[in-house]
């Protein structure tokens, strides 16, 4: 069953402590806020987005230190080309802007870059930056920071019946030998490997929807929902968030042994 939480800023406590056995494997935020934290400032949307880049670097930094093996992040939806044209234009400019300034740090910390979603249909320049960032941090086998880039989960879950009616279509698969590791296989986190679904879901400031972002996938992830705007989010913020998730008794479906 999912588990729904809502709560203001859970970081009051600086000395969360976490159990270092119980970390989750692959995180995934929904980073949402950055508008409402400029306005709520006075400033243009496009100064939200700007500070919430700077809080991707340093979560990203936090998750690896803590030993999260994957961080999936939802940078750009497939419905968000909706927005206005500068805005657009501004969060097409992000990931060059991001990688020309970070993958040194990423590379230092032993991050590899990858990226899902539909990167063909992206500006060129913004094509560029992500295949030099991910041939940039190849090399590195420690946390991956997964980008959902013009990703929407159910444009992803047509593309992988598509292929999986192909697969039929040519002789190399039966309908009857399709299950559930066919459709992970067919789904953009396959990449992930054995990290493929997230234990965790956190999304920020305070709205509880998924917003067509892993349906599959989440199945059983754990979610957290926190008012706090993404620009605000911190290193304590995360691990409060963790915290939560390591409170929960994930059953699966089932019953716990104690139940």
């Amino acid at each position: 069953m999912f588990a729904f939480f809502n709560k203001n800023d859970p970081a009051t406590d600086e000395n969360v402590e976490l159990d270092a056995q119980r970390i989750p494997a692959h995180v995934a935020i929904i980073m949402d806020g950055n508008g409402r934290w400029a306005k709520s400032r006075h400033l243009p949307r496009v100064a939200g987005h700007k500070e919430g880049m700077n809080t991707v670097k340093k979560i990203t930094i936090a998750a690896s230190d803590l030993g999260v093996k994957v961080l999936t992040l939802y940078a750009f939806s497939t419905e968000n080309w909706k927005r206005p044209t500068d805005e657009v234009n501004y969060l097409m400019q992000l990931p060059v802007s991001f990688f020309d300034t970070f993958v040194p740090d990423l590379v230092k910390h032993n991050v590899r870059v990858q990226v899902m979603g539909y990167t063909d249909q992206l500006p060129a320049k913004t094509q560029k930056a992500v295949r030099d960032a991910v041939a940039d941090t190849q090399a590195c086998d420690g946390m991956v920071l997964n980008f959902a880039l013009n990703y929407g989960s159910r444009a992803e879950m047509v593309t992988g019946i598509q292929a999986i009616a192909q697969q039929v279509q040519a002789g190399k698969l039966t309908v009857d030998q399709i299950d559930e590791r066919t459709v992970d296989d067919a789904l953009m986190t396959s990449a992930l490997g054995q990290y493929h679904d997230p234990d965790l879901l956190i999304r920020t400031s305070g709205e509880e929807r998924i917003s067509n972002f892993l349906l599959w996938q989440i199945a059983y992830s754990e979610l957290v929902f926190t008012d706090v705007k993404w620009p605000d989010f911190t290193a304590t913020t995360l691990k409060a968030c963790i915290a939560d998730f390591q409170h929960r008794d994930r059953r699966f479906g089932g019953l716990s042994d104690h139940k």
